[in-house]
């Protein structure tokens, strides 16, 4: 009882000096925010957490009225050392809350399941800390949530579905993380643009999506099975990395004709021909290591970096992807070791511009023209003899 008359008598004593009187479940929130955390060595955030003022004046601290509507902990500069600690439950009491954000530090422990409590937050971001254990089921009641960005830490579980259920979701970042499990399938109407999972122990195949995203990166998961029904239905998508998983079967034609300024497909198991419908203007096209066969189309031309390298490709190299190297085109880089091509129209005495790279290292032809390769190709300029059925020398 003593001590809750002393919060009682700063809290009064707060309310003389401030223009406005904090809500007093929000006061004691915050008090308890700041007992489980502490500065880093080298910052300062809490310096300017004098609990004798008004609270609505502290570092991070955004009020309306006289409620918290917004909390960012920790010095928001760059090169910040963060903070350490813990995040307390009382967070779930500032029910008015509508952003939550910490910056990067050494943040432990699990996010409270009492951010369910705070229906109006929109904005909830906590990466590159060392955030443990799984995403509260309750995050996925929060109607008006926009962003959830969890980033670079430890978190572990599955992936709520509820969360695919938002109907307000825009953002959603959970890369660099434990997570296992599906990914959830979203409704067509979810708004979300951007979804960002990679770097986790995901596993199952790509479900279905919302063709409102404009972002999607699932690289460096467990995830199988084919896209061939998904990728079709996302006409928005500006980013598209499915790198570093499982998956296989053919590739849709229609991927190419994307408002894409990066396509990274590299190390799965896809498969088939690559038969654009038209002329490919994607900057960055990585189909490498995977085991695609057939001819290379000239359409790939209008590529800016096109990595095919270790695949099965077979036949020469069409004479306008060598025109847009060697020439005045977009193409700068483009890479072919490791595969079965026979031949490219390309003088031994050409040489590259400055800035473009070629590599035909280990195809079923000998390199008519040097140029540095990277260390993986290997040594090797040819492919033995045995394997190249077709060469004819």
């Amino acid at each position: 009882m003593a001590r809750l008359g002393a919060v009682v008598a700063v809290f009064l004593a707060v309310a003389v000096v401030a223009e406005g009187i904090l809500d007093p479940v929000d006061f004691l929130a915050l008090q308890a925010v700041r007992r489980s955390l502490d500065d880093m060595p080298g910052s300062a955030y809490f310096d300017g957490w004098d609990f004798t003022a008004d609270p609505c004046g502290f570092p991070g601290v955004y009020c309306n009225g006289n409620r918290v509507s917004a909390l960012a902990l920790g010095d928001p500069r760059a090169g910040s050392p963060g903070l350490t600690g813990r995040l307390d439950p009382a967070l779930g009491r500032m029910s008015a809350l509508t952003e939550l954000s910490l910056v990067p530090g050494r943040v432990q422990g699990e996010l409270p399941d009492s951010l369910a409590s705070c229906s109006n937050l929109r904005f909830l971001a906590v990466s590159k800390n060392l955030i443990s254990g799984r995403i509260p089921d309750g995050i996925g009641a929060l109607s008006n949530l926009r962003t959830l960005d969890v980033s670079f830490n430890q978190i572990s579980g599955a992936i709520p579905p509820s969360i695919a259920s938002l109907p307000s979701i825009t953002n959603l970042i959970l890369c660099h993380n434990q997570l296992t499990g599906g990914i959830p399938s979203f409704p067509d109407s979810s708004p979300l643009l951007r979804m960002d999972l990679k770097h986790n122990a995901l596993s199952g195949g790509v479900p279905s999506l919302p063709g409102s995203l404009q972002y999607l990166s699932l690289a460096a998961n467990h995830l199988t099975g084919n896209v061939d029904s998904v990728l079709p239905r996302l006409t928005r998508l500006n980013y598209l990395d499915l790198s570093m998983n499982q998956l296989q079967g053919p590739v849709p034609s229609s991927v190419f004709t994307l408002p894409l300024s990066v396509l990274q497909l590299q190390r799965n198991f896809f498969s088939g021909l690559l038969q654009p419908t038209s002329d490919v203007t994607i900057p960055v096209v990585d189909l490498s290591y995977n085991r695609f066969w057939g001819p290379l189309s000239p359409l790939l031309a209008g590529i800016g970096q096109l990595y095919l390298n270790n695949n099965r490709f077979t036949g020469d190299v069409p004479s306008r992807l060598v025109q847009e190297l060697v020439g005045t085109g977009g193409l700068q880089l483009l890479y072919l070791q490791h595969n079965f091509l026979t031949g490219i129209e390309i003088s031994p005495s050409s040489s590259l511009p400055s800035g473009v790279s070629l590599c035909l290292m280990y195809n079923c032809m000998v390199p008519p023209v040097y140029a540095p390769c990277p260390i993986k190709a290997g040594t090797q300029n040819t492919r033995p003899a045995d394997q190249c059925p077709e060469w004819r020398g």
